[in-house]
């Protein structure tokens, strides 16, 4: 898939005021700090479609990005360790949640995963919460070009291994990496494949 055009639309923490057009929708969701707003412009050969920054919590609204005309890429905000307060942070909870019951036009979710660090909690608990309500997902490994070949290789396998503990698979997975460029065909590719199962919309 070759990225055309690739603008933002809205951002808001209320649902019911997302797009209403009937196109497929792929949110992007991590851990803060994980590098998702440099993903989301590697991905589209933005360089600030996203607001990148180096104070996690960043991002606290959802953010709608009409790609091609034709589907949305959706910039969730980071859970876990940004420096928000409580209260900032279940309201964050609340309307996320709401995101992915709500939202029909959700096609699937990108998490997004720090290659370097071990399995964390907080991410296989989001999952596991992905996974018990049924919505489709895939992991993005980022920061794949920050280890060697064979660290990476043992850092995924630790992954998988935690992961066949709660799921009968592993979970549909890319490694990724901003800086390189490494996974961004692939993860367009696995997009456009699904946009043309779901609508045909996408050549």
């Amino acid at each position: 898939m070759k990225i055309t055009s690739a603008e933002f639309v809205i951002s808001n923490s209320d649902v019911s005021k997302c797009p209403k057009e009937r196109l497929p929708e792929y949110a992007f969701i991590g851990r803060s700090n994980v590098g998702k707003s440099s993903l989301i412009n590697m991905l589209t050969q933005r360089k600030s479609l996203a607001k990148t920054s180096g104070r996690p919590g960043k991002t606290q609204l959802i953010n709608h990005f009409l790609i091609n005309k034709s589907w949305f890429l959706v910039d969730l905000p980071g859970y876990g360790y940004a420096r928000v307060s409580k209260s900032s942070k279940k309201v964050f909870q609340k309307f996320i949640t709401a995101y992915f019951s709500k939202r029909t036009q959700l096609v699937s979710a990108f998490v997004l995963i720090d290659c370097r660090h071990e399995p964390q909690k907080i991410d296989l608990e989001f999952m596991q919460w992905l996974g018990e309500n049924q919505i489709p997902f895939s992991i993005l490994f980022t920061k794949g070009d920050k280890l060697s070949e064979k660290k990476l290789e043992v850092q995924i396998e630790a992954y998988k291994n935690e992961l066949l503990t709660y799921w009968e698979e592993v979970p549909h997975y890319l490694i990724t990496s901003s800086s390189s460029g490494l996974g961004r065909d692939e993860v367009l590719q696995y997009i456009d494949s699904i946009n043309q199962e779901v609508s045909g919309s996408v050549k």
